[in-house]
């Protein structure tokens, strides 16, 4: 990495994208080994802090900044709504802020060290931009996905490895993490299915979180 100064901290920068777009860098304190790509970054670059007191990799979390408008958030984070609008923020997400990443902080982003995550509407995004491009990203997390973006009759002939988790409290998201799970195995994809107690936005993403990690990172 370029600047060992930044290790153990947190990095933000504004992006010209929409009319200034922040991204958060998790960078860890060890040379990253892997690197999490992640939409809401303003909290879940946050959970890095987490990955330290456990048995992972060093892994970066790289997180573009979600909207507050829930709408237009949706609109970005799901394509079946605004075709146009999540066009434009999945070019900034995976070409504008991978580029900026590998530059920026000198990390390798080979696509077995590389994943994209998301929670409720971003778990949306996660298997949207983890299904249309397989070459960048090698694994998908994806916690408690919304239900706009299903699966489809066919689906792509390569799909990255994937780890879904619901809670047992949000029966609408874990019906939907349920679907994609099963069409994907059907697809011959490599899926992991976690039911767990919890309500949507609970607790729970975050302590999963390591455990995708692991999953996707873990040393042999």
């Amino acid at each position: 990495m370029n600047d060992r100064a930044i290790a153990g901290k947190f990095v933000t920068e504004t992006f010209d994208y929409d009319g200034g777009r922040p991204v958060t860098v998790y960078v860890p304190p060890d040379p990253p080994e892997a690197v999490v790509f992640a939409g809401d970054g303003q909290r879940i670059s946050q959970w890095g802090r987490f990955l330290e007191a456990t048995d992972v990799p060093p892994t970066m979390i790289v997180g573009g900044h979600g909207l507050t408008d829930e709408k237009q958030r949706l609109q970005e984070y799901s394509p079946v709504f605004d075709a146009e609008r999540f066009a434009a923020h999945e070019k900034f997400f995976v070409e504008d802020v991978r580029q900026w990443t590998a530059s920026r902080f000198g990390v390798a982003l080979p696509t077995e060290r590389t994943a994209v995550f998301g929670t409720s509407a971003g778990g949306e995004l996660a298997l949207a931009l983890g299904l249309r491009h397989p070459d960048v990203y090698g694994a998908i997390f994806c916690a408690s996905p919304g239900g706009g973006y299903k699966p489809t009759e066919v689906m792509p002939p390569r799909i990255p490895r994937t780890y879904l988790v619901a809670g047992t409290q949000e029966p609408f998201f874990l019906e939907n993490a349920m679907r994609w799970a099963a069409a994907l195995r059907d697809a011959g994809a490599d899926v992991v299915m976690k039911e767990r107690t919890g309500s949507h936005g609970g607790a729970f993403w975050r302590k999963e979180f390591p455990l995708m990690v692991a999953w996707a990172f873990g040393r042999e």
